[in-house]
């Protein structure tokens, strides 16, 4: 069974303060199909973007079973889900070892509920790598790839995710964008793609 790509990204322009502009980006691919999505929210965290941006993609499957493939830069999320840390919440009613509650819980649990309809890897990207950038800078950064995600993946594969998690960034940066003009575009999913067969 061929995968499903996700590449994710989230941003929050003044994520320090109580007043401030999120943005999301995720973009789906498929057997050579591509499906791009972008919002954005007031007043939210770096983290919960992007868990939202996962979120959106996850939402827009339209068949159960599939093999997913997470491509994302945000170490919360994939350690998440990494390293099972879900699981000692439930086990402590979703509170953390220091017995404080969850941060996000209503995302999480609704993430979590994915798990159960298909099957995941995670893999790390680091972001805003510069694709055009020196050669000697972009093996370096294919190296550490490959540190973090195994030896699965070729060098063009590894240019390919690097791409993908700039375009996610330029997609949250437009969720922003459109929000902070005052859009109604900026707050609802944005989705621009051939129509995908699932």
């Amino acid at each position: 069974m061929k995968p499903v790509n996700i590449h994710t990204d989230g941003a929050c322009s003044g994520n320090q303060h109580k007043t401030n502009i999120g943005g999301w980006g995720a973009v789906l691919e498929y057997d050579g199909h591509e499906k791009e999505l972008f919002g954005g929210e007031a007043n939210t965290t770096n983290n919960r973007m992007e868990m939202t941006a996962l979120l959106a993609a996850l939402r827009c499957l339209k068949k159960e079973g599939l093999h997913i493939r997470v491509f994302a830069d945000s170490s919360y999320l994939l350690n998440c889900f990494r390293n099972k840390w879900y699981a000692n919440w439930k086990r402590n009613n979703w509170k953390t070892t220091k017995n404080a509650p969850v941060e996000n819980r209503d995302l999480w649990e609704e993430l979590l509920g994915f798990l159960a309809l298909h099957s995941f890897s995670f893999f790390k990207v680091k972001g805003h790598v510069n694709p055009n950038g020196t050669e000697a800078a972009l093996r370096s950064a294919y190296k550490k790839f490959l540190e973090q995600n195994g030896s699965g993946f070729d060098y063009d594969e590894f240019l390919h995710a690097t791409v993908m998690n700039n375009r996610a960034d330029a997609l949250a940066g437009r969720g922003i964008a459109e929000l902070r003009a005052g859009t109604e575009e900026g707050e609802q999913t944005q989705c621009a793609a051939e129509e995908e067969k699932r």
